[in-house]
């Protein structure tokens, strides 16, 4: 907080009030939720993750991935444009954004299936907004409870299902071996 104040991003009363606050403070989360705006400084606060998803702003990326009764896999490096179309038509997406990069601070990813479906991998520490509606069939979203980046990219995923589904998980997906390894140790 000193530090912020420092810098300027905190008046001398607004630094004055937030101590206060700080010592009234009786759980992490409390802790977080006072300092969440301040967040981004070169000492970040323990247990926020930063997303490691590259921001080049500029033109070009994908901005349609259409499957009609086929599949359509994306993973490794890729350009997502400010808004990414994914429609699915009894065919699959399967996209990892492990290792993609945005070409904008926010992008919006739409997601329509019909009798279809897509699997959707996010990185650790990015910020997802999430949206969905399904009909006869369902979206499930696996995010964790971990606090992203408030200042880092944005992912906005739209998802639209109708007798079909998207999943969307934190993380880049496990190997065989890894797999294997995690049921034997006894995760």
């Amino acid at each position: 907080l000193r530090q912020a104040a420092g810098e300027g991003r905190l008046t001398m009363e607004e630094l004055e009030e937030r101590l206060i606050e700080t010592y009234d403070t009786r759980t992490r989360h409390e802790l977080e939720t006072l300092l969440a705006d301040l967040v981004g400084t070169d000492r970040a606060l323990p247990g926020v993750r930063h997303a490691r998803v590259p921001v080049r702003r500029g033109d070009g990326g994908t901005g349609w991935l259409v499957s009609i009764m086929s599949g359509r896999d994306r993973r490794g490096r890729w350009r997502l444009g400010p808004s990414l179309k994914v429609v699915n038509v009894m065919g699959g997406s399967d996209l990892d954004l492990n290792d993609a990069e945005f070409s904008d601070d926010v992008v919006e990813m739409t997601v329509v299936s019909v009798m279809g479906g897509a699997d959707i991998r996010v990185p650790e520490g990015l910020n997802v907004e999430v949206s969905e509606f399904a009909l006869m069939g369902g979206n499930t979203v696996v995010l964790g409870d971990e606090r992203p980046d408030p200042g880092g990219p944005l992912l906005r995923l739209r998802m639209l299902s109708i007798m079909g589904g998207t999943d969307v998980k934190r993380g880049r997906k496990l190997t065989r071996a890894e797999r294997r390894e995690l049921k034997r140790s006894g995760h």
